[in-house]
């Protein structure tokens, strides 16, 4: 019960569709299971509901919430919900993302769509989250906030839009952790590398014209560790860390959860 009497928001908590379980959806469960009433937002409300029923099985506590997070209102409503219903905002969770799904590509190849549609879910809706949920924060002088980034941050990825993004969410947590520290308010951001998620392997099966165990073992045999990718699990019992008091002294940081790849960056 590392979580417990704690609240929290969970942006991603559904899943892109396919098989296995997707990090949003992994890190809600976990941190229902540990005592936080979460709040699990999608753009997919029945997704998000697949999820409260999941948690609800468990005993936990959890509410569907259905928000398109690239319209401010929609996120200024999300992290309102939260102190309206239980009284107060302990974790800002955000797991949104897109690449290959919002129409990215390499630069020859891109699209102005879809470099607005990638800045717009995967940092915008990111930045507008801790607008508004900072000064709720900071009038309660505690809170943290997890975001995930991606490895492909920081080592060779030919997508231009979610590369970019996503070095861009490690600079903004930094900036919020710097900002927010004298308020007692933690940021840090979490770099996934090749999972095995509906979002990582079923859309590049479907993208690439392959099946999904092709392009599950083309992915296993690049990790270093076991050459099996990680699972949504893993992202979540990392997300768990940085959200609970176990990680009271940390803040501003980036954590690879990525199975040894980021000793090979470049």
């Amino acid at each position: 019960m590392r979580l417990k009497d704690r609240t929290a928001i969970v942006v991603g908590a559904g899943q892109s569709p396919g098989e296995g379980m997707g990090n949003g959806r992994a890190t809600a469960i976990t941190f229902a299971r540990e005592g936080a009433s979460v709040l699990c937002v999608d753009r997919n409300l029945a997704s998000a509901q697949e999820t409260v029923s999941l948690i609800a099985e468990k005993g936990g506590k959890a509410v569907a919430f259905e928000a398109d997070v690239t319209k401010e209102r929609d996120i200024k409503a999300m992290v309102d919900e939260v102190p309206k219903r239980w009284g107060r905002l302990d974790i800002l969770h955000n797991n949104v993302g897109v690449s290959l799904a919002g129409g990215d590509a390499e630069l020859l190849a891109i699209t102005e769509q879809a470099i607005d549609n990638c800045v717009a879910i995967n940092l915008k809706s990111c930045i507008l989250a801790a607008k508004h949920a900072i000064p709720i924060m900071r009038q309660q002088r505690s809170g943290a906030i997890v975001n995930i980034s991606s490895m492909a941050a920081i080592t060779v990825y030919p997508y231009v839009a979610y590369k970019a993004t996503k070095a861009a969410m490690i600079a903004f947590t930094e900036q919020l952790a710097y900002q927010n520290a004298e308020y007692g308010i933690r940021a840090n951001v979490i770099l996934p590398g090749l999972m095995d998620t509906p979002m990582a392997v079923d859309t590049r099966a479907q993208a690439f014209k392959k099946t999904r165990a092709e392009v599950a073992a083309e992915r296993d045999a690049k990790v270093p560790l076991r050459r099996k990718m990680g699972t949504a699990w893993d992202v979540a019992n990392a997300a768990l860390f940085l959200a609970s008091d176990e990680a009271s002294f940390i803040t501003g940081v980036t954590l690879p959860v990525d199975g040894g790849a980021s000793v090979r960056r470049g």
